[in-house]
């Protein structure tokens, strides 16, 4: 099962319908976002997805009652500040990743094959070893850095912008620059 993988978006209409696109081009059947939508809008606008979309709340989403309709309007699932999702035998734990001791935390729990988080901007993929004590159960961990189209300034904050696709039955996984 193919699996789109997206996080802060921050208003960014027209990268939002990038990567509605492309999931949709790539036969997506979930699409996962990891918070930062800002504006409840932006959520509205994935019925246009032709996959199950579900989200977490970022530290930028102030609106939480409209966002909460805004995914009820689109019949997606926000699941508050950490989701799971069980998808082919796979745990999934989804989190903003505001707080790097929680996210560790999360790593560290043995729970999730994979952990899905944002925040930092900067894509990340790594395989982490939990803190079970099961020297063979690790966690990886992905960041599809954020979907807001680049900025020219001083800052790194949106330098590039992307979304992760992921086969769930492979376990393999590619950065799309949008």
């Amino acid at each position: 099962m193919k699996i789109g993988i997206i996080s802060d978006t921050h208003d960014d209409l027209e990268n939002v319908h990038k990567a509605i696109d492309l999931f949709n081009d790539a036969g997506t059947a979930y699409v996962i976002h990891a918070g930062d939508y800002v504006f409840p809008g932006v959520v509205r606008e994935f019925k246009n997805l032709d996959a199950k979309f579900i989200g977490v709340l970022g530290n930028n989403d102030g609106e939480r009652l409209l966002l909460l309709k805004s995914f009820l309007d689109i019949e997606g699932e926000l699941r508050g500040e950490l989701g799971e999702i069980d998808l082919d035998q796979l745990n999934f734990g989804i989190y903003h990743g505001t707080s790097n001791e929680i996210k560790e935390m999360l790593i560290n729990s043995g729970k999730y094959d994979i952990l899905v988080c944002g925040h930092t901007h900067i894509r990340e993929s790594r395989m982490a070893l939990n803190g079970t004590g099961k020297s063979d159960k690790k966690t990886l961990v992905l960041n599809p850095g954020t979907a807001h189209k680049k900025v020219a300034s001083n800052s790194i904050a949106f330098e590039e912008s992307g979304v992760i696709m992921f086969d769930t039955q492979t376990k393999e996984y590619r950065f799309v620059d949008l």
